[in-house]
């Protein structure tokens, strides 16, 4: 989508346009620092709250582009209790930035609490657009973009792990997943497990930085590639899965509603509808949507 971009106030940097309190959600670079754009420099530069999901490692980052900004740390477990109190100084006129280790905020991250809190409050929340590597990924996999689905992190369980690919095995859309080094193996073995040579896969690893791969071909293909070579398993991952031919997502889905009904015969509708999908793949809603259709 492209827009006609304006300004306002002239050229002055972002934060500067606003007295009032404002939340300013700040893509941070994935890797090369030089990825960090001039709005983004000035805005960390003259807000007067950085909120960081780690402080220390934010550090390097503020370091590097001489900005002194006071932080403070808002992660999973505190996000609670310190959304209220920055929400009350962006009340009383501050400016607050906020910050994820890397690339841009709530992707995987946190801040939802704090900005579902700021808009409620009637805070101005202002985006301040950079790097993710979800999209950085999907620009450089080849798959289809027009339309694609961002799962995050898979199930730690290789069990839970493969039930949900199951469940995901009818999307038609392409799929987006992010990994850790430790799990990268497994998770691809799993991916082997539940998609075999039928689907195309895309593993980018370390974007934007000195080592940065990106491997194509069937999960067979790139499991194999990444088990051979101890390099291929450093690193920060995305996962890119084509979606299921239409086609065969809709004969996925027949099949499904045809287990759905023998296990209607003895479950109830929810329970009937959660196994149908465990066992054929196809997607749950769908088959508790389909019943409840033929219900009314």
């Amino acid at each position: 989508m492209h827009q006609r971009g304006t300004r306002t106030h002239g050229d002055q940097p972002a934060a500067s346009a606003h007295s009032a309190g404002a939340l300013f959600v700040v893509a941070t670079p994935i890797g090369n620092l030089e990825d960090l754009s001039p709005r983004a420099r000035a805005t960390l530069a003259e807000v007067d709250v950085i909120a960081a999901e780690d402080t220390r490692h934010s550090a390097a980052l503020l370091r590097h582009c001489a900005i002194a900004t006071r932080c403070v740390a808002l992660h999973d477990h505190n996000e609670r209790e310190t959304s209220d109190e920055l929400v009350r100084q962006m009340l009383s006129g501050k400016r607050i930035a906020l910050i994820s280790d890397a690339g841009t905020p709530l992707i995987s991250d946190p801040g939802y609490r704090l900005v579902r809190a700021a808009r409620a409050s009637g805070v101005r929340v202002i985006p301040i657009p950079g790097a993710c590597a979800a999209i950085a990924a999907l620009s450089v996999a080849g798959l289809p973009s027009d339309r694609f689905v961002f799962e995050g992190f898979l199930p730690s369980k290789s069990a839970a792990r493969r039930a949900r690919l199951q469940v995901l095995g009818a999307e038609t859309r392409t799929l987006i997943f992010y990994e850790s080094s430790h799990r990268i193996v497994d998770a691809l073995d799993d991916f082997v497990a539940v998609f075999g040579a039928g689907r195309s896969l895309v593993l980018a690893r370390e974007l934007t930085k000195h080592f940065e791969t990106v491997l194509d071909g069937s999960p067979i293909d790139v499991a194999s590639r990444v088990a051979a070579d101890a390099n291929q398993q450093r690193g920060e991952f995305v996962l890119l899965l084509s979606g299921a031919d239409e086609a065969d997502a809709s004969a996925n889905l027949a099949e499904g509603r045809r287990v759905y009904e023998i296990l209607a015969r003895e479950l109830p509708p929810s329970r009937a509808a959660k196994l149908a999908a465990e066992i054929t793949g196809a997607p749950r809603g769908a088959l508790y949507a389909a019943n409840a259709k033929s219900g009314d």
